[in-house]
């Protein structure tokens, strides 16, 4: 059987051709999920792909269209003049959901994708460590809320997505200068973190990758000190400077500097990281850690709820990530037309 492929965009949600798929994929980029495809092609799994910029949906639909949705919205869609479709895939999936359609990293996922602070919360909520933070929506709340936490601190927007618009400040005197001078951006919601900044031991942090609430694999990312852009799949050096980029990095353009080694997390570190993949509804995501150079303490720190994977993963961890997701869409698939 061959694969479908049709794109759909701003076709009705009651085509035909629509139906006849087993799965649809929601995206935004045009290029991070192309190996997401290709096996999907290979295997002539049945599919429809809908690009998120350009997609709407009739609520009259009583009936669901696909048996499964995958969701691959990236909360960075505002980066690309994309904004607009984030918190519309939020209704899209809950209406989807309320027909019954299985959907992989579904509403309850995508919130926590969204938003920094509700991350944070839920590490409250498991008893995990994170790093001290204030939440705020408007600048000229930044020096007051960074009061009582230990600098350098960091601000954040809420909806981020690969680091974007992170800022460190070293002293009080420099955020109070940039909220005076009116160049702090809180981001695409216009809510943001204050976040004492924590000096990472070994100058890496690590992601560690979860499928169906299981670990995956870990990754170090070493650090060059000049970037909080930490997007995995751009990383194309490997720690002995072997270039990725052929076939390896399949986003974007490399970050230079960085380098990625494959990595086993300790026991616990598993054990908790698969704790907020269950809580946070992702079936398929990273969460990033690091350790306080200054004390050894272990503080979590972004869930993510969209993973591209590691670039040339085969080389860096030992096997295709792609391969394993695929494999669970297969089986959860076969549930969802049961």
């Amino acid at each position: 059987m061959s694969a479908v492929k049709t794109e759909i965009g701003t076709r009705s949600p009651l085509d035909p051709t629509r139906r006849s798929a087993d799965l649809a994929i929601l995206y935004e980029h045009p290029a991070w999920f192309e190996k997401v495809f290709a096996e999907l092609d290979r295997r002539g799994i049945d599919y429809v792909k809908l690009h998120a910029p350009e997609h709407f949906f009739d609520l009259d639909s009583s009936e669901r269209p696909w048996p499964v949705l995958f969701n691959r919205m990236s909360p960075s869609a505002w980066r690309r003049e994309h904004g607009s479709g984030l918190f519309y895939t939020l209704s899209y999936l809950g209406h989807l959901e309320s027909l019954g359609t299985r959907v992989v990293n579904g509403s309850k996922a995508f919130r926590h994708e969204l938003s920094k602070a509700l991350q944070l919360s839920l590490l409250r909520s498991l008893d995990l460590p994170f790093p001290k933070s204030r939440v705020i929506h408007e600048p000229e709340q930044a020096p007051a809320a960074a009061r009582g936490l230990r600098y350098p601190v960091v601000v954040k927007p809420n909806i981020g997505g690969s680091g974007a618009g992170v800022v460190r400040f070293d002293r009080p005197e420099d955020l109070r200068r940039a909220v005076d001078d009116h160049q702090l951006a809180l981001g695409f919601d216009h809510v943001g973190l204050v976040q004492e900044f924590i000096p990472a031991r070994g100058s890496f942090i690590t992601r560690v990758e979860t499928l169906n609430g299981r670990y995956l694999y870990g990754i170090r990312v070493h650090l060059s000190g000049q970037t909080f852009d930490l997007c995995p799949a751009d990383i194309c050096q490997t720690t002995a400077g072997q270039d990725l980029t052929a076939p390896g990095c399949v986003v974007e353009a490399s970050k230079a500097g960085l380098r990625v080694e494959g990595y086993q997390p300790p026991a616990e570190v598993i054990r908790a990281v698969e704790s907020i993949a269950r809580a946070a509804g992702i079936d398929v995501g990273g969460i990033e850690y690091l350790v306080d150079d200054r004390d050894g303490q272990i503080y979590y720190y972004d869930v993510n709820a969209l993973s591209n994977f590691v670039a040339d993963a085969p080389t860096v961890v030992g096997f295709d990530p792609f391969v394993r997701l695929v494999d669970f869409l297969e089986e959860t698939i076969d549930v969802a037309r049961r």
